[in-house]
């Protein structure tokens, strides 16, 4: 009797580390997300399976290019997928599908997006962020609500994590592109 409590109470220590261990990791390391919609297309599909890195952005400030899962402005349950084009203090300018940042130093950048679908047309937009600002856009700009659709700006804060592995449809690595 004295064996089947023993087996049995480190059986429960097991399961009890195991979970801990899982809710700790899922917290503040890595976070699954599938991807819902096309507005990320052709980078992610809907139904992509992710791993998002929650712990990166604890120890530096997010990069332009990056792919990062952030809550909505406007709905702070709702998690978009978005790829930050503007980095804080900088403007945006957009011009019929190309994309001009002129940064905190004054340097202009005209984006070279090599993950664009081939008809990508926006129209014309122009904004200035402010110091804890992010302006983010999708990859397929035509249908996507983005921070050119927003009423309020995309916070440092409501940014979740950046996008490092996707495991379904096949498993694949992303890096920033560097422009």
């Amino acid at each position: 009797m004295k064996k089947f409590f023993w087996s049995f109470f480190e059986v429960i220590e097991t399961v009890v580390i195991a979970i801990v261990a899982v809710v700790l990791v899922r917290t503040f390391v890595i976070q699954p997300f599938v991807v819902s919609g096309a507005s990320m297309e052709p980078s992610f599909y809907n139904g992509n399976y992710l791993l998002v890195d929650e712990l990166t952005y604890r120890f530096r400030e997010p990069e332009r290019g990056e792919v990062v899962v952030f809550r909505y402005p406007g709905d702070e349950k709702s998690f978009y997928i978005k790829r930050i084009i503007a980095l804080p203090g900088e403007q945006v300018f957009i011009d019929d599908g190309e994309v001009t940042v002129r940064t905190a130093d004054g340097e202009k950048i005209t984006l070279d997006e090599p993950y664009l679908g081939d008809r990508t047309t926006t129209g014309t937009f122009e904004h200035t962020l402010a110091s804890d600002e992010y302006f983010v856009l999708g990859d397929n700009r035509n249908f996507s609500f983005d921070s050119r659709s927003w009423d309020k700006p995309l916070k440092r804060d409501e940014i979740v994590g950046l996008v490092k592995l996707r495991l379904w449809p096949r498993v694949e690595v992303f890096a920033a592109p560097s422009y």
